[in-house]
């Protein structure tokens, strides 16, 4: 076991379902590559007979495992070893995110996985790259899926960042509920009420309890309307400023999920 700990940061990790471990009593565990994930793993990453490498599964565990046997259209590798992946840890953050440039929205998401971020929700409003539903190219989806296992297998953490089905601004409501257990920073490129160090240290003097949920509300490259800041502060959020700057949008996502971890010692 100390070997696989000591090596798991320099190894290959690939995501798989747990259906792909087969056992049967007094066998050992095997797991069986076929599809687009054997064309990955053994033609794409080269990959070969004998070669080690993990595996991690959507219940937060890492499987160490060696190649026994591969064939035109699929492999076969034993399980070595087993070890559970920590899962992220209290308070989790969520980005809701109008959506912006899709490269953009490419970067934001891979790095949102590498912080530890548990959800994005992604909304049509005022100024977003694209403002209704129809007019989000198909497979769009499933490419920010893609992404997100990409870069899950790089960073090696537990399990998946949902990407929730987009939604318009007028649906916020059913995610972002703020109350003690589920804060909500809205940050907004205007003038705001508090810089964000001021914001929290107030949040967290007037409440008793550690918030389980934080929703982060970002703008695309347009920012908010008027008339959506307006709405913000009829549900009790002030405008938070991180600064005189204008930061791009993936630079606020990144700086505000930053904040946020250190001042929950999310960092450990």
């Amino acid at each position: 076991m100390g070997w696989l700990l000591g090596a798991k940061n320099l190894m290959r990790r690939y995501w798989i379902q747990k259906s792909q471990i087969q056992s049967t009593d007094g066998a050992e565990a095997v797991v069986v590559f076929k599809d687009e994930l054997f064309h990955h793993i053994f033609d794409v990453c080269r990959q070969e007979v004998g070669h080690h490498f993990e595996v991690l599964t959507e219940d937060s565990k890492a499987y160490l495992v060696e190649v026994t046997t591969r064939e035109k259209k699929q492999a076969r590798a034993k399980v070595i070893e087993e070890r559970t992946i920590p899962q992220l840890p209290r308070p989790h953050i969520h980005l809701a995110l109008s959506i912006p440039r899709f490269p953009v929205m490419d970067s934001i998401i891979e790095r949102a996985v590498e912080m530890g971020v548990t959800s994005i929700l992604p909304f049509y409003s005022d100024y977003s790259f694209i403002r209704k539903a129809s007019n989000l190219p198909s497979g769009k989806q499933e490419r920010w899926q893609k992404i997100v296992i990409s870069a899950t297998q790089q960073c090696g953490r537990g399990e998946l960042l949902k990407i929730h089905e987009p939604i318009d601004w007028s649906g916020r409501a059913a995610f972002i509920n703020p109350n003690n257990e589920s804060w909500c920073l809205f940050a907004y490129e205007g003038a705001g009420v508090l810089n964000i160090h001021d914001h929290l240290a107030a949040k967290k003097k007037a409440l008793t309890i550690t918030p389980q949920d934080i929703w982060i509300i970002v703008g695309s490259e347009g920012g908010f309307s008027e008339s959506e800041v307006v709405e913000m502060r009829q549900l009790g959020l002030d405008p938070v400023t991180l600064g005189s700057q204008v930061l791009r949008v993936e630079t606020a996502c990144l700086t505000l999920v930053s904040v946020l971890k250190y001042e929950f010692e999310l960092l450990k």
